[in-house]
């Protein structure tokens, strides 16, 4: 125990010394003791979030009698998948709240209330009313809590700490974690208890992760409490005026029915379309980026467009591998079956283990490894050979796919996403415009919400019974995608202007 003259200071006050004098707190594995608690609400937050999402399509769509709303599996898939891009969707949501009103750490907090919120409307509320409820808020909450954890866990280090690049990975390695964990228990409880049980059980992880860090967030640098860019006091009231505008125009459109549970994803990929126009163009537009900036931004479109594919796919293990999992996995244990939702809990264990090969791997590489648009298209057209390793086995009846051949696609998956995935995010900081850095980030969050929107669109050509047509067509279409951008790689480098 260390020796003090005088009063000992508060814990607050020795976080705060700690931090001027360059942050040499180790005492969480090396990291500072802050970052504990960003990594505990974040691993619940993914826990309730993988571990609700595991059960929630087969809740949808199973019977009445096996507890669920018996809702078409067309429409439960597109209901899943236009839930998965509005979480996207929010993310942008999230960051202007925090840019403009109230700052990282205060959204974050926000978010995991509301988050819980969802969960429990989830697990109390029967029927479509709870599922529209929960759905709502859990999407609006991790929208807010993914766009503003990362920000806080940077406020943590300065630039030159050469801890950084570990925190942050030990910040990740925390939410697969919770993603390896929340499919395995929701669904064992949904198998024996009931799904309410499944969805009660992620509004306790959440909660826990809300205790954890409620604990610990005054220690937290005034950093995170931020707000970069104020909005002005005269511009308050029109906002708000804005916010409450678009609120009716959506309940209007839900009572006139433009709006419809079975059009929900179709809906959100307008939505993101739209999105993503005004984005490109406020940000090429702009007086205030240069040319090299401006070319930076247009090399970015073919990657964008590229990642809109490969999300499409990669985001179908929750829409079509849980229905196909369901039904045509054979999920037999030495005589016991394996919860369906146990399949979600295999590409988390995967990540964790092959993201240090990765970042190894391109270390070691150095200025040899492949440029950004050789690993998106590597990304992309893996992702299509995943697809297609499901033809051998189409066609089969009930039970008829080996659990390992399961395992072997989704290790397909895996590669394909460390190669494009965090890319992305990477190349979206180094292309984007100075005065436009979080809008670039935004803009590859767009293509993941509208990967996954698309993912859920697609669900109404899938034939659980005739498969075989379904995997080629689109393994094929994303490993065109792939060889495109094979082709296009030397002009999209030219416009990126010496990023690689």
């Amino acid at each position: 125990m260390s020796e003090h003259q005088g009063s000992a200071p508060t814990p607050t006050d020795e976080a705060s010394a700690t931090r001027q004098s360059g942050n040499r707190d180790t005492r969480f594995f090396g990291q500072p003791w802050e970052l504990a608690h960003i990594f505990g609400v974040e691993m619940w937050e993914r826990f309730s979030f993988y571990g609700m999402q595991g059960i929630l399509l087969i809740y949808l769509y199973y019977s009445v009698a096996e507890g669920g709303l018996a809702i078409p599996k067309p429409i439960a898939a597109g209901i899943v998948g236009a839930y998965g891009g509005a979480v996207y969707l929010s993310t942008i949501l999230g960051a202007w709240i925090a840019d403009r009103l109230l700052g990282s750490e205060r959204v974050l907090f926000s978010s995991a209330i509301v988050i819980m919120a969802g969960h429990i409307a989830l697990a109390l509320l029967p029927g479509v009313s709870g599922v529209g409820v929960g759905l709502v808020l859990v999407a609006v909450g991790s929208g807010g809590l993914k766009a503003n954890a990362t920000s806080v866990v940077g406020t943590l280090y300065s630039a030159d700490d050469p801890r950084r690049d570990s925190g942050f990975s030990l910040f990740y390695l925390g939410i697969n974690l919770g993603a390896f964990l929340g499919p395995l228990l929701t669904g064992l409880l949904q198998t024996t208890l009931g799904f309410h049980w499944g969805f009660g059980l992620a509004a306790v992880g959440m909660a826990l992760g809300l205790i954890q860090y409620s604990f610990g967030r005054k220690q937290l640098p005034d950093e995170a409490r931020r707000v970069p860019n104020p909005l002005p006091r005269s511009r308050r009231a029109l906002v708000i005026g804005a916010a409450l505008s678009g609120i009716a125009l959506v309940a209007v459109a839900v009572l006139v029915g433009v709006v419809r549970v079975d059009n929900l994803s179709l809906v959100v990929i307008v939505v993101t379309l739209v999105a993503t126009i005004a984005y490109f163009v406020v940000i090429l537009s702009s007086k205030r980026i240069t040319a090299t900036e401006r070319s930076r931004v247009l090399g970015f479109i073919p990657l964008w467009i590229t990642s809109v594919a490969f999300w499409s796919l990669y985001q179908q293990q929750f829409t079509i591998l849980t229905i196909y999992s369901d039904e045509k996995l054979n999920r037999n244990l030495f005589g016991w079956e394996m919860p369906v939702s146990w399949v979600q809990s295999i590409n988390p264990v995967f990540i964790i283990i092959l993201s240090g090969v990765f970042s190894a791997l391109w270390l070691k590489l150095g200025r040899r490894q492949p440029s950004t648009p050789v690993k998106f298209a590597m990304g992309v057209a893996i992702m299509g050979v995943a697809f297609l390793l499901f033809l051998p086995f189409a066609g089969g009846g009930a039970n008829s796919t080996p659990l390992l051949a399961i395992v072997g696609i989704l290790f397909v998956f895996t590669v394909a996403e460390l190669l494009l995935s965090p890319i992305g995010l990477s190349v979206s900081t180094k292309l984007a415009p100075e005065m436009f850095h979080t809008q670039m980030v935004a803009l590859f969050f767009l293509s993941v919400a509208l990967g996954t929107a698309i993912s859920g669109w697609l669900a109404q050509f899938f034939d659980v019974n005739d498969e075989g047509p379904y995997f080629a067509v689109l393994g094929t279409i994303a490993i065109v995608v792939g060889l495109g951008m094979v082709l296009a790689v030397r002009p999209v480098l030219k416009l990126m202007k010496g990023v690689r």
